[in-house]
């Protein structure tokens, strides 16, 4: 089996799918791992490293490709920069794994169908405790959770703990965080270490325990129906009950020096939560960090990639988090792809079992049909 592993070319990526502690435990005499030169440096993996872990180095993307038996990416295969085009390189019949963001990238899926390959898209894997241990997207968003943090707290102009000092008490920053899913509640946690007074707000009422036991103040809407998806995530609620959160929301939007939000319905636009008006009733100086930039934002104001200042609140649209710790999200993501790998190899071979849970919800193209459906 030849396992591929190319450079990324996304724009802001800085991770690889696969660092050399993986490799190593990957690599026998019937399992080769093809590594493309300086794939790894933005993670802070050498070419040197690889070798040593037992990696081949190619540097010519052609014959990096050439008899591949599996792709292994952290995004889609792309077009790249200088007109290499990686989908036109894959081999019929092999196999791409990666973050393929199959809801916007129907003609890629397309393209892929086309040459005979079998996509495996990671963010379909289910929710179940079989599957839990290759979930990248959980994994990823304790990164992002962890950064949205870090970032809210170096644009803000106050300090985060309280501290008691010659020149007096410094009160602990308020930071209110909306959406307590795997992100959210790494935000919180990451919130209270750093000495922050922490709220949050979810329209599950089944993470208030979670987000109590870390230490935060659930705000709770009464009356709400169960916003929550058989797989754990949340789903898309009326107009009215996002006006009933709006309400509820604004208030402690207000009183907060940092407000993190992290509200996604899965490939579907993202919900404003925070208004215009919301905003205005903000401290000058205050922080919005919106992690739903790239799907349109939370805030009304939001520009994705962008940071501005409306009406004396800075409000961060960041759409890097995931990849903004590279050494460790890739070696997180790594782990999450040997495990995919091991769920598919059986007897030493790459089986695609359609009768198979997990297998069927991830594999968005194979036999020359797209299965995927937003």
């Amino acid at each position: 089996m030849r396992i591929v592993v190319p450079k990324e070319h996304a724009p802001q990526e800085r991770r690889v799918a696969m660092p050399p502690a993986v490799v190593s435990r990957l690599v026998s005499d019937d399992v080769t791992v093809v590594v493309e030169s300086g794939a790894g440096l933005s993670a802070s993996h050498t070419d040197e490293e690889y070798r040593e872990a037992g990696a081949e180095i190619v540097a010519d993307p052609t014959a990096l490709f050439e008899g591949a038996d599996v792709v292994l990416k952290v995004n889609g295969p792309v077009r790249r920069p200088d007109g290499f085009d990686e989908i036109e390189k894959v081999p019929p019949g092999a196999v791409v794994i990666g973050l393929l963001r199959p809801h916007a990238n129907p003609d890629v899926l397309k393209r892929l169908a086309e040459r005979k390959v079998t996509a495996f898209s990671m963010e379909l894997m289910p929710r179940t405790t079989i599957a839990q241990r290759m979930d990248a997207l959980s994994m990823f968003s304790t990164v992002a959770g962890y950064m949205a943090v870090v970032r809210g707290a170096e644009a803000a102009p106050k300090f985060f703990p309280m501290l008691t000092t010659a020149a007096g008490t410094i009160a602990p920053a308020n930071v209110f965080i909306i959406g307590a899913g795997v992100a959210g509640l790494q935000a919180i946690a990451t919130a209270k270490r750093l000495g922050a007074v922490v709220e949050a707000f979810d329209i599950r009422p089944a993470v208030k325990e979670q987000v109590q036991s870390l230490g935060a103040r659930f705000v709770e809407l009464e009356g709400l129906h169960d916003a929550e998806t058989a797989g754990g995530y949340a789903k898309e609620v009326s107009e009215e009950e996002q006006e009933k959160e709006r309400q509820l929301i604004a208030d402690h939007v207000a009183k907060s020096d940092l407000v993190i939000t992290t509200a996604l319905v899965p490939g579907r636009k993202a919900p404003v939560l925070i208004t215009e008006p919301m905003v205005e009733r903000m401290r000058r100086g205050s922080v919005i960090l919106d992690m739903a930039a790239e799907a349109g934002g939370n805030c009304a104001l939001t520009e994705p990639g962008k940071t501005v200042e409306k009406h004396g609140v800075t409000i961060m649209g960041p759409t890097d988090l995931a990849s903004s710790v590279p050494a460790h999200g890739s070696q997180l993501y790594g782990k999450v792809l040997s495990n995919v790998l091991g769920h598919l190899v059986k007897d030493g071979q790459l089986v695609i079992d359609l009768e198979d849970g997990i297998t069927d919800a991830c594999v968005v193209t194979h036999d020359g049909t797209v299965r995927y459906e937003s």
